[in-house]
């Protein structure tokens, strides 16, 4: 079995976000870029572990993005990845980034396709389910299980109160979530490993875009806390009557 794994960069949590032209453009300058939390801790190390107890052969990791994007998949391949695709393209559109990847993959004979539910810095939660059309593959999306046994997935899906358990035949796309595997942190084998390891490049087939950022804003400055003596609840009742704002 062989498996893809989508890898998309984003900014570490920790930093501080700012924006340029007008609030058109995120400013890049000085961030910190990780791999995607949902990629990263669930579906990738998923798809070493589906490696590792023999389910798979090779685990291939792509990613749409200009050259800055390379140290993050290098961190992807330090953690276990056979071989990695840069698409040579950039944009904060959900089409785009499944049309590229469909378009390398459709060739490429993937038995099964893992990425995050979604993106922490867009939260679009939607490549996956694009992806799969594209590639006219079953789609099942936020995995919290996964197993794989005589070409047949068993997937487990948390639902408003319980859990769903799915059985699809392969090939398949799934986006993966908490739940799905315990994230691992690249040992030095890895790192030195991933220096050697395979990184092509493949030039972007130019899709339009079915969306466009706007602009940006910062969500509104954390004010001051007010706090109230315990025995005063009638200027607590009176100042949620008065000053208290319902969202």
């Amino acid at each position: 079995m062989k498996i893809l794994v989508c890898i998309s960069q984003v900014p570490d949590t920790t930093t501080k976000i700012a924006f340029s032209d007008n609030n058109t453009k995120f400013n890049t300058s000085g961030i910190t870029m990780i791999i995607n939390p949902y990629d990263e801790w669930y579906a990738l190390v998923r798809a070493l572990e589906l490696k590792e107890s023999g389910a798979a052969t090779a685990v291939h990791l792509v990613t749409v993005g200009k050259a800055d994007a390379e140290p993050v998949i290098r961190k992807a391949l330090a953690l276990g990845g056979d071989e990695a695709i840069r698409i040579d393209a950039e944009s904060s559109d959900p089409y785009v980034v499944a049309a590229e990847i469909a378009g390398y993959a459709k060739n490429e004979n993937y038995d099964l396709v893992l990425c995050g539910k979604e993106s922490i810095d867009y939260n679009n939660g939607v490549m996956g389910a694009m992806l799969a059309e594209l590639l006219d593959m079953d789609y099942i999306g936020f995995a919290t299980k996964l197993d794989i046994a005589n070409g047949t997935a068993t997937i487990s899906r948390e639902i408003e109160g319980g859990e769903e358990v799915n059985a699809a035949s392969l090939p398949l796309v799934v986006s993966c979530q908490k739940g799905m595997a315990e994230a691992r942190i690249p040992n030095m084998r890895g790192i030195m490993a991933a220096r050697t390891k395979p990184l092509k490049v493949v030039p972007a087939t130019n899709v339009a875009a079915l969306s466009e950022i706007v602009s940006y804003d910062l969500p509104p400055a954390k004010t001051g806390v007010k706090m109230f003596d315990a025995e005063n609840m009638d200027a607590l009742v009176q100042a949620l009557h008065n000053e208290a704002k319902v969202i």
